[in-house]
């Protein structure tokens, strides 16, 4: 899980934060999970399946959720999920949703299995 407040260089001039900033904190997510489960380093190969359904202003809280959906070989498949909570509010919505993969890397540079 990633936690984050949107800051005014996360938004666009409307206050609103950028699509980029939000899938980059789910990368973050999904790379954290990986991360530990493999004992490896996993950067992002592939992104699928978005959908932004709830905009998140400067000064909301960002919740990014993710679980390991499958493995491949070397990769892991990963689903994430953004929730918005107002910065004064009890209230959360989904922000977004969508599923990462990223291949565990080896500390020789390349790709390791997943035992899958």
């Amino acid at each position: 899980m990633i936690r984050a407040t949107v800051m005014p260089a996360d938004a666009n001039p409307y206050g609103t934060a950028f699509v980029g900033w939000l899938m980059g904190q789910m990368a973050l997510a999904a790379g954290a999970l990986v991360s530990r489960e493999a004992g490896a380093r996993a950067p992002v190969v592939a992104a699928e399946g978005f959908s932004f359904t709830a905009p998140l202003e400067v000064g909301d809280e960002l919740s990014c959720y993710a679980m390991i959906a499958g493995r491949g070989r070397t990769s892991y498949q990963v689903q994430v999920e953004a929730w918005g909570r107002g910065r004064h509010g009890t209230a959360v919505a989904r922000a977004a949703a969508g599923r990462f993969i990223l291949v565990a890397i080896g500390a020789k540079g390349a790709p390791e299995s997943t035992g899958a």
